[in-house]
């Protein structure tokens, strides 16, 4: 009685004392974590303000001398007349190792660009020189030559520049001659103000959380993938809130800021990237011509696609001609895809009245496609692999998600990636139907289930939902509906059996086709109108217009020179990375080409630059990993991108955008070996892997080569992510940010130029 009542207080005190050593072992990492971060933050990225605190902030005078390649104007800025002589001289005492670019003030810089425009239109769109809103300078010291670097009139942080040393300084303007420069005077001996930014802070929290999450010994790997858990449905719909907001927050900005997007200079094309809209505008109004106007001689010229022949009706002043829009018997198309025009931009015009932003609906089909994709990815891993991690199937994920080009998709959101974006949503989601399409769940009706002799019985629904989907790519990217063929390695084992049931007789006709007639009914019910949509605007069932577009090329003659060929295909699989010394350490990679032919620069390609994807190779020769009735289906995927790769190279040359038809499906045939280097091979009782584990609890005792490699996948997902994100800082591709939002690119160049 005695041991037992003095037994009670140390059981009771026990439970308090257990929650007290988990919180321990919970919280100290994360302050640890946390001070690593502030200390970071505070004294290394902010290192310029703690050495320039004895800084003089001595000053020559109120204005710098300039060069004679300078004049100022009366509202402040500077106009370059001579590159060769343009520069601002003062002196510095050594006291501080940066100077500071002062710029004329942000409602002065608005105010003139306004006059600009106002004078543009008024002289017929004539180009005149804007007020930069990128200023390239060079900052010499005595003898010593500085180093190129940019600044941004909107981004503060920016005009804080390295300059080590005394005497005398000169600030090279490096802009050509004629360019309006908002800058007003330079600085020296200045003190840099500390900034503590939430940004790089949430930046190096979200790397710190990812390493956390997936690192060997996180629970994450000792947590079963189900995905029939509601609490891992939960878990799943929690984080694809994450793209949700931060794309929904884009979204509504895009929507609310919208403007036409339409630029024209005299004596050149016009560019309008609202195709999509005004295909729109052309199915409200029951037409199949796009409402643009048509010049009369370019209407009355007798080869119109001839490149010599545009270039001399826009030299005689002939406006509007449209770049990029396909022109067929007087009248203006889009030869994208309707069904996004369909689907989103007309109902959205119905019932707004509104034009929808082309980047609003682009990002929408993109954060469909993150959410399809993902589910997709799960589903496909919990077939190959049933017992597996929530650490393995999300790194696994997120590698794929990467691979199947989402970080281009989501920074570039012209029209051009509209159809890729809408095709990717519709594939990921009629394969991830016609993936669950074998269930042994209990169907609505009786006749939704489709059997063949002994295979796995089927769900009409799904398999009519999945058809309905891929076949609508037929109106978005047409090279998406060969997806298609996948469903045959898929349901062969059903197929095989029908046929075989039929040469035996054992089942009717009638009863064998209702599979197969619940894929055709939806597919033609799709393709049927799209087809009649095509002859309607050119007179063919399969003629989409591309042949009659005005671009870089007679589009009706122009075909990628066989030369050609080899390079082009190489430089989509293995085109390497190009690293530069300065931010963003990431720069445009050359791809030669042994004829001219059309190309759209890159930073790398898909293996370099997503390197988990080149597992997919390993998938033919892994004939001992049972992937449970998917290995056929699996090696069908590289197969159909090897394909897409050839007809991609030959009709459209190398483009960085094209590696979204095929990144997919590499990502898809990378799964089994993925999950073979971070588990072993199919777990029996242990997720550590049959042949790693040592102890029941699957984590405990991983052999080092296991955790080696789940450290490498970590490490190489990590190094794919940086790479997608630092590539929309690149300079000179297409779409440059420097160019687009020069605030953004200058306040992130900030957060390491100064250091």
């Amino acid at each position: 009685m005695d041991l037992s009542s003095a037994a009670s207080p140390t059981t009771h005190h026990s439970q308090p004392s257990h929650i007290a050593s988990r919180l321990r072992r919970i919280l100290l990492p994360i302050m640890a974590v946390a001070m690593v971060m502030l200390a970071l933050e505070c004294i290394v990225f902010n290192m310029p303000f703690w050495r320039t605190l004895g800084a003089s902030t001595d000053t020559n005078a109120v204005h710098n001398a300039l060069g004679s390649g300078l004049t100022r104007s009366s509202d402040g800025m500077l106009t370059v007349t001579d590159p060769t002589n343009a520069y601002l001289e003062l002196t510095a005492d050594g006291t501080s190792d940066f100077l500071r670019i002062d710029t004329v003030d942000a409602a002065t810089i608005s105010s003139v660009r306004d006059k600009t425009l106002r004078q543009s239109h008024s002289q017929g769109d004539t180009e005149l020189a804007m007020p930069s809103s990128t200023v390239h300078v060079r900052v010499d010291i005595g003898d010593t030559t500085g180093r190129m670097q940019s600044i941004s009139p909107s981004s503060t942080r920016s005009h804080y520049v390295k300059a080590v040393g005394a005497g005398l300084v000169r600030v090279w303007i490096q802009e050509e001659r004629g360019a309006v420069i908002p800058v007003s005077d330079a600085r020296a001996n200045v003190k840099v103000p500390f900034a503590f930014n939430w940004i790089r802070v949430g930046v190096m929290a979200l790397l710190s959380a990812l390493v956390a999450l997936w690192r060997p010994g996180s629970r994450l790997w000792r947590i079963e993938l189900n995905p029939a858990s509601v609490r891992q449905r939960l878990a799943f719909a929690a984080v694809m809130a994450i793209p949700a907001i931060a794309l929904g927050w884009s979204i509504i900005a895009q929507i609310i800021y919208a403007s036409p997007m339409v630029f024209h200079t005299a004596g050149g094309y016009t560019y309008d990237y609202d195709q999509y809209a005004h295909v729109a505008d052309s199915l409200i109004a029951g037409r199949p011509w796009l409402d643009l106007d048509v010049p009369s001689e370019l209407a009355q010229a007798e080869q119109p696609y001839d490149v010599p022949t545009r270039l001399k009706l826009l030299s005689d002043g002939v406006s509007p001609i449209y770049w990029d829009y396909a022109f067929h018997d007087g009248h203006w198309y889009s030869y994208f895809g309707v069904v996004p025009a369909a689907v989103l931009f007309a109902p959205y015009r119905l019932i707004t009245g509104r034009m929808l932003s082309t980047g609003a609906a682009e990002q929408f089909l993109m954060l469909l496609f993150i959410i399809f994709f993902s589910m997709l990815m799960i589903r496909t891993i919990h077939r190959v692999m049933p017992r597996t991690s929530l650490a393995a199937a999300s790194l696994t994920t997120v590698s794929g998600l990467l691979g199947a080009q989402t970080g281009y998709l989501v920074y570039r959101t012209n029209f051009y990636q509209v159809p890729f974006a809408a095709s990717l949503a519709l594939t990921s989601l009629g394969l991830w139907f016609w993936l669950g399409a074998e269930t042994s769940a209990r169907p609505v009706l009786s006749v939704d289930r489709w059997r063949a002799g002994d295979t796995a019985p089927l769900s009409l629904p799904r398999l009519a939902a999945g058809a309905l989907c891929i076949a609508a790519n037929f109106g978005c990217r047409p090279t998406f509906t060969l997806a298609a063929l996948l469903a045959f390695p898929l349901f062969w084992p059903q197929i095989r059996a029908v046929i075989g049931e039929l040469r035996h007789h054992r089942i009717s006709v009638a009863k064998a086709l209702r599979a197969p007639l619940a894929m055709l009914v939806p597919a033609i019910a799709v393709v049927a109108p799209l087809m009649a949509w095509n002859h309607a605007r050119f007179g063919s069932l399969f003629n989409f217009g591309n042949a009659y577009q005005f671009t870089v090329s007679d589009m009706t003659r122009y075909t990628t020179p066989m030369a050609d060929m080899p390079s082009s295909i190489w430089y989509y699989l293995f085109l390497p990375l190009r690293f530069v010394p300065q931010f963003p350490w990431l720069a445009i990679s050359p791809a030669p080409m042994p004829v001219w032919g059309y190309y759209e620069v890159m930073v790398g390609a898909l293996f370099t630059a997503t390197p988990v994807m080149l597992l997919a190779v390993l998938l033919p020769y892994m004939n001992n990993l049972e992937m449970h009735g998917l290995r056929p289906w699996l090696i069908g995927c590289p197969m159909l991108a090897c394909g897409l790769i050839v007809f991609d190279a030959y009709v459209g040359g190398l483009g960085w955008r094209y590696s979204a038809d095929f990144g997919w499906l590499f990502a898809l045939a990378s799964i089994p070996a993925t999950l073979w280097l971070v588990n072993g091979r199919e777990p029996s009782h242990s997720l550590a892997g049959a042949n790693d584990a040592a102890s029941g609890d699957g984590i405990a005792h991983v052999t080092p080569w296991r955790w080696l490699m789940r450290w490498t996948v970590l490490l190489l997902t990590l190094f794919t992510l940086s790479i997608a994100v630092l590539s929309c800082f690149v300079l000179a591709r297409d779409d440059a940010l420097i160019n687009n939002n020069p605030t953004v690119w200058h306040d992130v160049a900030s957060w390491f130029s100064l250091l």
